[in-house]
């Protein structure tokens, strides 16, 4: 849970206006402080054709949310049942023509009898209107562990792939 405040605990309302605005203090943090930390302590790539993101449900919306929105930092971007944190296409990516170049791989997933399944296909269906190249992943199921574990192991077969 990438939510940036005190009690980052998942209570109360979760759409509450401090919580929401903690999911976007987070991005502040992973870019500014967490990446920064990580490549100089670790021995890690730093360039973004070697950087993904991804995430379920609200870390679904954020992992959109930041890699789309940072496409200078990300080339590989993954949500898996991405949650009401999800930004509107047009926000999430306002020039896709410009984007088209820097996307190694856009990977949008969701059960079937997920709640929250309108969410990716609205930003499956501006990704299409826009012949942004993605992949959209509907699979049998819910909410639930079984289809995220499944969307990782799918999503992670296809990264650092040459193309």
């Amino acid at each position: 849970m990438g939510r940036a405040m005190a009690d980052d605990r998942a209570s109360g309302n979760i759409m509450a206006a401090d919580k929401v605005a903690a999911f976007a203090t987070f991005e502040r943090d992973l870019l500014d402080d967490l990446i920064p930390y990580i490549e100089k302590n670790y021995p890690a790539e730093t360039t973004r054709e070697r950087r993904a993101i991804a995430g379920l449900s609200m870390g679904g919306g954020q992992s959109l949310n930041f890699g789309l929105g940072n496409l200078d930092k990300f080339a590989w971007i993954g949500g898996f049942s991405s949650a009401p944190n999800t930004k509107m296409p047009d926000q999430l990516l306002p020039n896709p023509d410009t984007a088209k170049d820097k996307i190694k791989l856009l990977w949008i997933s969701c059960g079937d009898e997920d709640r929250l399944l309108t969410i990716s296909e609205r930003t499956r269906d501006y990704m299409v209107e826009h012949k942004v190249p993605h992949i959209f992943y509907k699979e049998p199921g819910k909410h639930d562990f079984k289809v995220w574990k499944n969307d990782l192991f799918n999503f992670s077969q296809l990264l650092f792939v040459s193309k």
